[in-house]
């Protein structure tokens, strides 16, 4: 697969030629680079994405729906080749990466059927009148993500964006850019025309900043941290464009002192499950753990022995968890 940018349905190099490199966070090791995009870079997939909206708000639901389909089709074709990529540049256990391929492929089902069914509203008023909503796609979107699912998150932005009619510039984590270019080549493999879906890579705070402030860009979405929802928050005040931020979580865990022996094992491995998943890159992951005094010791062996037999190694690895 392609390690370049992605803009008008043309893989490229950056146009000056600067890279960033992708290290496999098993090894210390670099497996990749990816292109640091310029700003004529980003000028031209701002031009690419104003292009492709322009043809794609006209395309049928069905032509859609279609394009959708297929594009889940070779992802699952593609399962083992891009969960391969996504171990490397993320490091979790191969089959959790190939899950999330296929959680991925899903995300492209269900939109394809979504993309059939954006149904207006007929409104009934006052006598003699009625008001109708009908829903348009907004236009072109910027589209950011974090590295700790780098299919799953880049699918939850293409798949509805595709679906409903609008062009899309992703923007993938450095650190795991890979797995997303292998999305959008299953897309543009699968149809899509040119300009509708794009992706760059570069410096995050250059490339979001020109993106958000050009006149193209009609939506953002992001999932990330808190500090980086807030910058686009700022980035985005001058133009009023809406965001969708989907931004840091806080999760509890309450152990209450009802349990018996056994649901206090039971208690100890769901939470350790849920805590070093993904090395606890999950924004549901456990954080805090308020656990009553008659059951605290037995809980706090309970996560011991199931911490004991975790087994640290590349993802690559398949004894590893």
């Amino acid at each position: 697969m392609p390690d370049q940018l992605f803009i008008g349905g043309e893989w490229r190099d950056a146009s000056d030629g600067r890279t960033i490199d992708v290290v496999d966070p098993a090894t210390e090791q670099v497996v990749a680079t990816v292109p640091d995009a310029s700003d004529a870079d980003v000028d031209a997939v701002l031009a690419a994405a104003a292009s492709g909206f322009d043809t794609w708000r006209r395309a049928s639901p069905t032509q859609r729906s279609e394009a959708l389909a297929r594009a889940a089709s070779l992802l699952l074709e593609r399962t083992e080749e891009i969960a391969a990529v996504l171990t490397q540049e993320q490091g979790k256990p191969l089959d959790e990466s190939r899950a999330e391929v296929r959680q991925s492929a899903e995300q492209f089902s269900w939109f394809a059927g979504e993309a059939v069914r954006a149904y207006g509203r007929v409104l009934a008023t006052e006598p003699g009148r009625r008001s109708w909503v009908e829903r348009r796609p907004v236009g072109p979107v910027a589209a950011f993500t974090a590295w700790n699912f780098p299919a799953s998150l880049p699918a939850r932005k293409l798949a509805p964006a595709v679906a409903f009619g609008c062009s899309i510039v992703l923007c993938p984590a450095v650190e795991a850019p890979r797995t997303a270019m292998a999305l959008v080549a299953a897309l543009a493999d699968a149809g899509v025309p040119d300009g509708v879906v794009n992706l760059i890579t570069g410096e995050p705070p250059r490339v979001s900043a020109r993106l958000i402030e050009s006149d193209v860009i009609a939506k953002i979405s992001l999932t990330g941290s808190v500090p980086v929802g807030r910058q686009l928050v700022r980035l985005s005040a001058g133009r009023l464009q809406p965001l969708t931020l989907e931004l840091g979580g806080h999760a509890p865990v309450l152990v209450l002192d009802d349990l018996d022996d056994e649901a206090v094992d039971r208690a100890g491995a769901a939470v350790v499950r849920s805590k070093f998943r993904n090395a606890g890159q999950v924004c549901i992951s456990p954080s805090r753990i308020f656990v009553q005094d008659a059951v605290h010791d037995r809980f706090v062996a309970a996560v011991e022995r199931q911490v004991a037999q975790l087994r640290v190694g590349p993802g690559s690895d398949p004894d590893s968890d």
